[in-house]
Order: structure tokens, then sequence, then C-alpha cells
């Protein structure tokens, strides 16, 4: 009996967890993202991104509110895809052809830089900070570093037009690169999702956006809240090595997943042990940081 006590709370779980519409949450969180987007690019200037910003929310006719449906329904939108992608791995279900899958993957890494991209262009203590980061870490990749920064950020001479334009357009076109052949297999409908979208509407409502001024005398900066475990990491491993090979381990897993479930555990496993030791990271940050 308590070997089906113990099993049966877990079974239910599980049966909750998949039968979530992850997937079409995900989509809608997306699209409130996109059109929230755009109504704030019409106001927002790269070349004094804090100053625009506070301008956003002291000037524009409900600005604020239009900035935090940006916020949260951009970070719905990470977590719910997250969401789908271990529903999907749960489940005893052969894989799609290789390069399909390959390509429907990628809109993982595009969800966190187009996610990541937004905490810069903030232009606040957080974006700055993270902006620093990333230009480390482009810089520490051997031979291409150098052209990778150039390209995608290059924040010290160009300012934020770089990361502003991929924002807006790059990360976008590679997402719908990436989902495209999905979405037309599997279209979201927003009558399915009323809550979700009550739910997004009525957070950005009551809870205010962050927005941090430059903080002067602090020992350490945060970036991004998904960003914190990479902080800690590079206080102890080179830059490349905390920067670029362990946070690509996950994705490169994920994309050589065996299409075969009785063959995918040891992947799966390997992706669960990484999340799991990178939230333990990233809460050792938190404490220093907060305690700082």
């Amino acid at each position: 009996m308590n070997g089906l006590g113990q099993r049966f709370p877990l079974s239910r779980i599980k049966e909750a967890f998949l039968a979530n519409r992850w997937g079409g949450q995900s989509l809608i969180s997306l699209y409130i993202s996109l059109v929230s987007g755009i109504i704030l690019a019409l106001q927002y200037d790269a070349g004094e991104a804090f100053y625009s910003t506070a301008t956003i929310e002291l000037v524009v006719p409900y600005g604020t509110f239009w900035r935090g449906l940006h916020y949260y329904s951009s970070q719905f939108f990470f977590l719910l895809l997250l969401g789908h992608v271990l529903a999907v791995l749960w489940k005893k279900e052969d894989l799609m052809p290789r390069k399909q899958w390959v390509r429907l993957c990628s809109s993982l890494p595009a969800a966190l830089l187009l996610l990541f991209t937004g905490y810069v262009l903030r232009g606040d203590a957080t974006g700055e900070a993270a902006g620093a980061i990333a230009e480390n870490i482009c810089l520490a990749i051997p031979v291409i570093g150098e052209w990778i920064n150039d390209l995608f950020f290059d924040i010290q001479d160009s300012g934020l037009r770089k990361v502003y334009m991929h924002h807006l357009i790059g990360l976008v076109a590679l997402g719908a690169y990436a989902l495209w052949p999905h979405l037309k297999r599997y279209p979201a409908l927003w009558r399915n999702h009323i809550l979700l979208i009550l739910g997004t509407i009525i957070i950005s409502v009551f809870l205010a956006t962050p927005a941090e001024p430059d903080r002067i005398g602090l020992l350490h900066i945060a970036g991004p809240w998904f960003f914190l475990g990479l902080q800690e990491l590079l206080r102890y491993l080179p830059t490349f090595i905390a920067g670029v090979l362990l946070p690509l381990l996950p994705l490169l897993l994920l994309y050589l997943l065996p299409h075969e479930f009785c063959r995918r555990k040891g992947y799966i496993w390997g992706i669960g042990f990484w999340l799991l030791a990178y939230g333990i990271i990233s809460v050792v940050s938190y404490v220093r940081i907060a305690t700082s």
C-alpha cells in the first residue's frame, strides 16, 4: 500500500503535466509579447535606453501597462516553452526526423536570446551588467570571438543599436524560422487560453516592471535571473568554459537526442542534472548578491 501511495501522486502529477497545453500557452504568450513589443518599439530610443524606458512609463498613455505586458508575457513565453520541451522529453514517443528536430529546438536559444536582449535594452543596472558579461563571453571565444561580438553586441563602440536590431528583427526571424512548420501543424487559438490571457493582463496591471537605475557602491550587480548561475560560474572557471561550453551542453544533448525513447534516457538525465545543478548555482549567486 505504501508503494502504491507513493506512486499515485507522482503519476497524477505526470498526467497533469503532460496534459497541460504548454505549446499553445507559450505561443499565446509570444503573440502578446510581439503585439506589446511593437507598441513599445514605436516609443523606444536605443540611443537613450534607460531614459527612453522611463519616459515610456511616464509619458506614453498606459505606458506602464504596455511595458509590464511585454515583460511578463515574454517571461511566460520562455518558461512555457521550456515546459513544452520538458513535456515532449517525458513522453514515450519517437521524435521527428533529425533535421526538423534540430530546427524546432533552435527556438529555445532564440527565445532565450530574445529575453536576454530585452534585459540589455532596458539600459538600467541589470541591462548594463548583462551586456558587459555578454561582450566578455563573446570576446573569450577563440578566433571568431571578436567577429561574433561585433556582429551581435559591440555595445562599447555602437551602444545598443545592434542589440536593438537583433531584438526586433534578427532573433524574431530566427524564432519564426524555427517554429514555422510547427505553427502550421499545431495552431494556438486565443479562445482556448482565456485564463492565461486574463492572468497576464492582471499581473501587468498590478505588478511593477523592474527598472533599476545605476546603483553606486554595490560589490555585485546581478544580471537577469536566468543569468545568475552563469555569473557565479564565471567567478571560478575560465570565461570560455563557463560562458560558452557549459551553457551549450544541454542544447547539444537536446540536438543529439536519440529518436527511440529507450535510448534517450541518458540524455534526459544529463539535461535534468544540468538544470538542477544550474538552479542550485543560481540560488548561491542570488544569496551572494542579496547579502553583499
